[in-house]
């Protein structure tokens, strides 16, 4: 691919109706002066999707220096959010974006700026993300693309999407890293008050779902189950409080919840430790066996199958 004759240069989208959190994020990135870096730092530029003064989120408006030809110029093309996963992308913004990844320009996603980047085609075969209450409809729009909503970032061949709002900052400060070292990235982290890189991906931060599969039915086993977690719960057992036969117990909870009663209980200790580990000072031998799961090293081995972290950097990341 080709070089850029500046390979720091970086433009970030605006649109109609931008996300003005997911905005500030990359402005305070690479868009602030760092007088420290010297001459070597990012050339920022902010390039509007049309001409004229754009509505942003909170009542206000921008209006940019830049146009699409200037995006498509810069080495780093950003897009902060977009309208909406199944809102319309602009032909000639997806041909801008086609065509400066062909020259070698990297293109990143913040938040639901991956449905831009998935209507580019440049992300079929591959993986990616978005904020988890997204990610359903994403794959939904665009089923050639592996969508996974359980990392914080991905990347492939150039192209970067990031998961929720401020998982952009975590892939903003990969970037750095990968553009200046990890020194650079941590005193960037540092200014941000944020780690300059997180463990685990963003199925630590979402919230139990309403269960609107859990039927009347069963109701009253979740409740009794998850009174008793610290307990040894068995599928008999389960099957028992529900008045089932094991074999139809296990039928019936998989079509109600998709999920087997094992694996369901596993979720619901993974849960209730990570309760534990925020609101309490337990150790972990204790959150263990207050979860059911006997022994530290079991508590370990499931939370970070589950999400992606263990229970101590969990704790460091969470408690209250």
């Amino acid at each position: 691919m080709p070089i850029h004759s500046n390979p720091h240069s970086v433009a970030v989208l605006a649109y109609d109706g931008l996300c003005t959190f997911e905005f500030g994020q990359v402005v305070e990135v690479f868009g602030l002066p760092r007088p420290e870096m010297g001459e070597d730092w990012y050339r920022f530029q902010v390039c509007a999707e049309r001409p004229g003064p754009l509505r942003a989120t909170g009542g206000f408006r921008v209006e940019a220096d830049g146009d699409l030809a200037a995006l498509g110029a810069a080495a780093t093309i950003l897009i902060p959010g977009w309208r909406g996963i199944d809102a319309a992308v602009p032909d000639d913004l997806l041909d801008t974006l086609r065509t400066a990844h062909a020259r070698g320009s990297r293109l990143v996603s913040v938040c639901s700026g991956a449905a831009v980047l998935a209507a580019t085609g440049l992300l079929d075969g591959k993986r990616a993300t978005t904020h988890w209450r997204y990610a359903e409809q994403l794959a939904a729009r665009f089923p050639r693309v592996q969508v996974d909503a359980s990392v914080l970032y991905t990347e492939a061949d150039g192209v970067f999407t990031s998961a929720g709002s401020s998982a952009g900052l975590d892939l903003c400060l990969h970037l750095v890293r990968r553009d200046f070292g990890p020194r650079i990235a941590n005193d960037v982290g540092r200014r941000l008050v944020l780690p300059p890189h997180r463990e685990g991906g963003q199925a630590q931060f979402i919230d139990r779902p309403v269960a609107d599969r859990e039927n009347t039915r069963f109701a009253h086993l979740f409740d009794w189950a998850r009174s008793r977690l610290g307990e040894r719960i068995t599928i008999e057992r389960m099957a028992g409080e529900a008045a089932m036969s094991r074999r139809s117990f296990i039928r019936r909870f998989e079509a109600a919840t998709g999920s087997s009663p094992g694996e369901w209980l596993i979720g619901e200790r993974v849960r209730h430790a990570a309760d534990l580990l925020e609101t309490t000072g337990f150790g972990v031998e204790r959150v263990a066996t207050e979860c059911g799961f006997g022994t530290a090293d079991g508590l370990r081995h499931h939370f970070r199958t589950r999400l992606g972290i263990s229970p101590t950097a969990y704790r460091r990341q969470f408690a209250r």
